[in-house]
C-alpha cells in the first residue's frame, strides 16, 4: 500500500510504505515539483512531477519545495528504525581473526632463482678449470698434431682423403703455405706417398667426380711413416 499525504488538499504518494534510513524515497506530486535542497535529506533524482530522496536521520524528514511554482512545506515523511523491537544495541560478539597461510610462491620464485645460479656458477667453474688445464697443457709439437690429427680421421669421416692430405701438407710445410707441386719439390724421402696423399686430397676437394678409389686405411698407416723418413735417428737407434 502506498502511503498518501494530503497537502493543503494535494494529494502527495510515496514509496516504499514504511521507509527505513537510506531507502530511496519515490514522491509522486500531482503536477511538476521542484524540492529544496535541506540537510534533513538528499535529493536522488527529480524530473517532473516524480522525485526521490533518501536520509540517514533516524526521525521523520520535512520535504519542501515548489509544486507548480507555489511554494510548500509540512510536508512530513516518517522514517522507520531498522532495528528490532528491545534491541538491546549489543555489538555482535567479535570473533578471533583466522590466520591467514603463508604463501609459499615466492619460496617457489627463490629456490628457482637459486637453482639457476648454482647451475650457472657451476657452469662457470667448470670452464675455468677446463681452460687452467689447457693452459698448463705444454702445447702440442708438430709431430705429435699430426699424429692425433691422422688417428682421428676415419674412411667414413668427413672428405677423409681432403683431410689427410691437409694434415701432410700442414706437417711437412711447417707453417708456409705450399701449392702440391711445391711442396713435392721440398720432399726428397717418401715422395711417391706424400704425392699420392696430395693428389688423392686433391681429386677429392676439386674434381667433380671425386677422389678414385683407394685403400684408405693403407694410404693412413703410411702417412703415419712418413715422420720416421724425415727425423733422424735416435742414439740407441744408432747403436743398433
Amino acid at each position: 500500500m502506498i502511503p498518501v499525504l494530503l497537502l493543503a488538499a494535494v494529494t502527495v504518494t510515496f514509496q516504499p510504505a514504511k521507509p527505513t534510513i537510506g531507502d530511496p524515497i519515490a514522491l509522486q506530486f500531482p503536477g511538476a515539483v521542484r524540492l529544496d535542497e535541506s540537510p534533513q535529506y538528499e535529493i536522488v533524482s527529480q524530473q517532473g512531477n516524480r522525485a526521490v530522496v533518501r536520509t540517514f536521520r533516524a526521525r521523520p524528514i520535512e520535504i519542501h519545495g515548489t509544486l507548480e511554482g507555489a511554494p510548500f512545506r509540512d510536508l512530513l515523511i516518517p522514517i522507520h528504525s531498522v532495528l528490532k523491537g528491545n534491541d538491546k544495541l549489543d555489538p555482535a560478539p567479535l570473533e578471533p581473526p583466522h590466520a591467514v597461510p603463508y604463501p609459499r610462491e615466492p619460496w617457489y620464485w627463490l629456490g628457482g632463482a637459486l637453482l639457476v645460479a648454482a647451475a650457472i656458477w657451476t657452469l662457470v667453474a667448470l670452464l675455468a678449470k677446463r681452460r687452467a688445464r689447457k693452459a698448463a697443457e705444454p702445447p702440442l709439437t708438430p709431430l705429435e698434431q699430426f699424429r692425433r690429427s691422422v688417428l682421428a680421421l676415419q674412411p667414413t669421416s668427413p672428405m677423409p682423403w681432403a683431410q689427410l692430405a691437409d694434415a701432410t701438407r700442414a706437417y711437412l710445410a711447417m707453417g708456409d703455405e705450399l701449392t702440391t707441386t711445391q711442396l713435392l719439390q721440398r720432399v726428397t724421402v717418401g715422395r711417391e706417398i706424400v704425392a699420392e696423399i696430395l693428389r688423392q686430397g686433391d681429386y677429392e676437394k676439386f674434381s667433380p667426380w671425386g677422389a678414385p678409389q683407394g685403400d684408405f686405411e693403407t694410404l693412413r698407416a703410411k702417412a703415419l711413416e712418413l715422420p720416421a723418413l724425415f727425423e733422424p735417428p735416435t742414439v740407441e737407434e744408432q747403436a743398433a
